[in-house]
């Protein structure tokens, strides 16, 4: 069986972006990379013919009629966008994946247009994940005992499910890019969906896994989606984040109103925030830095706008496991609506385990270097230091 069974197994955001890209910027030629973070990784032969032959199996997808209906239930989804997916298939031509045998790197890009190739992001790493734990962690385990392995990672879920019961705190699953694998993230889903209630556990950023559990899918933008306006002719580079705020507001028109607030530094993204976006936003995510500190900014930004944070979500989305969200709610919950969107610790939490620190960014628009700079040093990525000293002070 193949690692992507269905278009659907990634998350919601790309499918969002995708519906503005096609009305508002049909005409972008895009190019993203894979990035490893951790150090000394050993991409082997093997990995790397399995990880090829998979993104070949996904090139062969279609959206099914079932899934189309659903997509089109959601009532931010626009009938032009359905149509176009019943046509759309990956195309393999736009994956390119260059290794040296035995090495440590392993160069993976896409490149094309914005609108045919924004869905390879999250599949990709999926399968990248899923192919290095089956030929290192998996071939281990099939020799000593499978459900001791499941087991203890079953147990772990348990406790993080009582944490999120005593705590009462919102959260989400946000964990398909790093998961361990489908298998086990369709498990972690449907225990999670069974043991807690809709205002604990608020819904999952995977779409198929939202359709089949009947769960709210959970999502609006990514970082690509802010830095491919610093490509644009008739913007300014200052100017860009504003710019595609308001394309977001312009195409969802009060839907899907949760501004990422790090892809050029909260301070700058606090200049940018002004009344009129505090007032059409419903809230902001946090997703690099330190959360006590960008609440405490958030909050601040509020009450100077003399609007109530009260009124306001803040989804924190940065590197969480359950016991952090624990104390970034309790430091916040009665000064605003607080929700989590929560990866890898849901998805990819074994005992002997090092998850991977795997990103796919976009790093051209246009035939121009764009980047994010985020309040996380080791987050930003871009293949122009250059533009990036450049960005920085204009975002100053």
């Amino acid at each position: 069986m193949p690692i992507i069974k269905s278009l659907l197994d990634s998350d919601l955001y790309k499918i969002t972006m995708l519906q503005s890209v096609l009305h508002k910027f049909p005409n972008i030629w895009v190019k993203y990379r894979f990035k490893c973070r951790n150090s000394g990784i050993l991409w082997t032969d093997n990995i790397v013919n399995y990880i090829t032959d998979e993104i070949d199996k996904y090139c062969t997808l279609t959206f099914t009629k079932e899934e189309l209906d659903w997509l089109g239930s959601l009532r931010y989804i626009k009938k032009d966008l359905i149509e176009f997916l019943r046509i759309y298939r990956p195309q393999r031509e736009h994956v390119h994946i260059t290794h040296t045998p035995g090495g440590t790197d392993l160069d993976i890009t896409v490149e094309g247009p914005w609108f045919l190739t924004t869905l390879f992001e999250v599949p990709i790493l999926a399968i990248v994940n899923e192919v290095y734990f089956a030929e290192t962690v998996m071939n281990e385990v099939a020799i000593r005992d499978m459900s001791t392995f499941f087991g203890t990672a079953e147990t772990r879920l348990s406790q993080k499910i009582e944490i999120a019961k005593k705590e009462k705190f919102l959260f989400s699953d946000f964990g398909t890019r790093r998961r361990f694998s489908g298998y086990w993230q369709n498990q972690v889903i449907h225990k999670l969906a069974k043991e807690l209630p809709r205002d604990i556990f608020g819904g999952t950023s995977n779409m198929y896994l939202a359709m089949h559990e009947n769960l709210t899918p959970i999502g609006t933008m990514a970082h690509e989606y802010i830095c491919v306006g610093q490509s644009l002719d008739s913007v300014t580079l200052a100017s860009s984040q504003t710019y595609m705020l308001q394309a977001w507001v312009d195409e969802y028109r009060g839907d899907l109103g949760t501004a990422l607030s790090d892809t050029l530094g909260t301070d700058k993204f606090l200049k940018d925030f002004d009344l009129y976006f505090a007032k059409l936003y419903d809230g902001v995510r946090h997703d690099s830095g330190d959360p006590i500190t960008w609440g405490e900014k958030m909050i601040n930004h509020y009450e100077a706008l003399r609007i109530d944070p009260r009124t306001k979500q803040f989804v924190f989305s940065d590197g969480l496991d359950f016991e952090k969200a624990a104390r970034i709610h309790k430091h916040f919950k009665d000064r605003a609506k607080v929700s989590f969107g929560i990866g890898t610790n849901l998805t990819n939490d074994f005992e002997g385990v090092t998850p991977l620190n795997i990103v796919m960014k976009i790093v051209e628009a246009n035939n121009r270097p764009v980047a994010k700079i985020s309040d996380n040093p080791g987050k930003t990525m871009c293949e122009d230091e250059g533009f990036i000293k450049y960005l920085r002070q204009v975002s100053e």
